[in-house]
């Protein structure tokens, strides 16, 4: 089957919605909007700056942004021209910046929207060229300064599918970030059938997660190409709320955190007892409901949808309740965030719902889920020995553990590296405890540890509800969990105790991931040496 390339998207709306607004971005409170015309005359005049500098053919050309109106102009001028694109993650050390650059061979690079870069930038090569974006200017050529006077690149080029698109280098939960290798065409496959299956069609979108993880940048920049839809950005954490009600979104996607910080946030104005009692009245739960879908933003949001690490189920249910229909997905980088999708008139809580068209999915004797289609990324750019590793006879290996049903809905089980040995020298895997525990509302994270001890112990930080709680109904709470929760385990699994964690695991002290998912081996290696301590600790809850 044939698929149009993004830019050939991007032409076909640049005559068709010329004057309909693509991008919209709040500066300094003000919305400003870009139409299709106006965005691909940018892209053109950069693509035509790109070309006169000369350099060699599919060059490496970084992008280091929070997510803006010019991350994806930029993403487009550097298709034009004709090179690869490296997005990077706007929070990295200078050190993991300067890694990436010097393994990518990066030529050229774009600096955006940041906090904090004179912390990153001693990691950029001093013979490095950088390009600076309006509104959020560094010391470098700005975009608007060279490309004064150039003229637009007028012809309307076209990538070949087999061409190397991006370099994506993933945040990693363990271990340095591996340059996944995707050409045009797995974003051609991957975007074309997964609007198709949904349907998409003329969308709205909101851009807030990073746009170099693949989930993003699949689903909101791609996603907007090629339905033709538009994109709003958030403009920072203080306007989230503001910006993402403004925009009201028809699909959005949030990371299990964001949800939590919703539902902690509805909970602050309207504690659960009222809440349970609104709902119980037919005509007020009605407007109740709409009061917070609209609050939220997510009144016109027709696609809900949660990923990157596991969403309790619990809170998926509680969301229903308020007429929040989330739809679990679950893809990776390696796969073009190609695999698995609840489709919002069949989504089974609980699993991550079902393969999308044209992805075959089996398990192996493990249990690991084994993900085969054409969209597969193309290796690890120089790293051929773990490419043969995470791809083997054409099929991808996730690492993921996971059940299929009769339906073919996917439930993610754990982690088939995640499984750790107790001192009794009995394997757990960490994952299902850790979403057990997750459906108690004073906790904000939790990761179940255990190595060198005879049980496993949860290391918990507190949610907001949490932190507010009196501290003997904080531990009246989590002792009554603990109870709940060991009664559904094996006697090997059965958690000796939690440990409520005074720092918060956050991007900032590298204990979470860009996509807020917790680094394993990161909290590991920071708290075990206390493990002994607490597990012999006389108390239940060690606070």
């Amino acid at each position: 089957m044939n698929y149009l390339s993004p830019l050939e998207m991007m032409y076909k709306w640049e005559e068709e919605k010329s004057d309909k607004v693509y991008l919209s971005q709040p500066i300094d409170g003000v919305w400003n909007n870009w139409t299709y015309n106006e965005v691909m005359d940018e892209v053109r005049k950069m693509a035509s700056y790109i070309k006169s500098l000369n350099l060699e053919e599919k060059s490496k050309i970084a992008i280091l942004s929070k997510n803006c109106a010019h991350w994806i102009m930029s993403d487009l001028a550097i298709m034009m021209s004709g090179h690869v694109s490296v997005p990077l993650y706007p929070n990295l050390s200078a050190e993991t910046l300067n890694k990436i650059l010097i393994h990518s061979e990066t030529r050229l690079m774009f600096v955006g929207k940041l906090d904090g870069f004179s912390k990153m930038q001693s990691g950029i090569p001093e013979d490095m060229s950088c390009i600076t974006y309006p509104f959020y200017s560094e010391d470098y050529p700005k975009w608007d300064e060279v490309t004064k006077g150039v003229e637009p690149l007028m012809d309307n080029v076209i990538r070949d599918d087999n061409e190397l698109a991006t370099i994506i280098y993933t945040s990693g939960t363990t271990g340095d970030p591996k340059g996944v290798m995707h050409k045009f065409y797995n974003f051609s496959f991957a975007t074309t059938n997964a609007v198709n299956a949904l349907p998409l069609e003329n969308e709205s979108f909101f851009s807030y997660l990073p746009l170099c993880h693949i989930a993003e940048r699949l689903l909101v920049q791609m996603g907007s190409i090629y339905t033709g839809g538009k994109v709003s950005f958030a403009e920072n954490l203080d306007t989230f709320a503001d910006n993402l009600s403004t925009a009201s979104p028809t699909v959005f996607l949030g990371v299990p955190r964001i949800w939590t910080k919703f539902q902690q946030g509805i909970l602050t104005k309207l504690p659960q007892k009222k809440l349970n009692i609104l709902l119980s009245i037919p005509f007020v739960s009605y407007l109740i409901k709409k009061k917070i879908q609209n609050g939220l933003g997510l009144s016109k949001s027709r696609n809900i949808f949660t990923g990157a690490a596991p969403t309790p189920a619990p809170l998926i249910r509680w969301f229903t309740r308020l007429g929040i229909h989330i739809q679990e997905a679950y893809a990776m980088t390696e796969n073009t965030c190609y695999s698995h999708v609840s489709f919002r008139d069949n989504i089974k809580i609980g699993s991550v719902g079902q393969a999308l068209p044209y992805c075959e999915v089996k398990l192996s004797e493990e249990n690991e889920i084994l993900i085969k289609h054409d969209a597969l990324m193309d290796g690890y750019y120089k790293e051929e020995g773990q490419t043969n590793e995470t791809i083997k006879n054409g099929w991808l290996h996730t690492g993921d553990e996971g059940e299929i049903d009769e339906n073919g809905f996917l439930t993610i089980t754990g982690r088939v590296k995640d499984i750790f040995k107790t001192s009794k020298g009995k394997y757990v895997a960490p994952s299902p405890i850790e979403m057990k525990l997750s459906a108690n509302k004073n906790i904000e994270q939790v990761c179940v540890v255990g190595d060198g001890v005879p049980q496993p112990i949860a290391l918990i930080t507190l949610s907001e509800i949490g932190l507010s709680k009196q501290k003997e109904d904080l531990i009246k709470s989590l002792e009554k969990t603990l109870k709940i929760v060991n009664t559904k385990l094996d006697d090997h699994e059965r958690l000796h105790n939690i440990v409520v964690v005074n720092e918060e695991w956050n991007i900032e002290n590298k204990l979470l991931t860009p996509t807020m998912k917790i680094k394993r081996n990161s909290i590991e290696k920071k708290y075990k040496e206390h493990y002994s301590i607490w597990y012999h600790s006389s108390n239940k809850i060690v606070t």
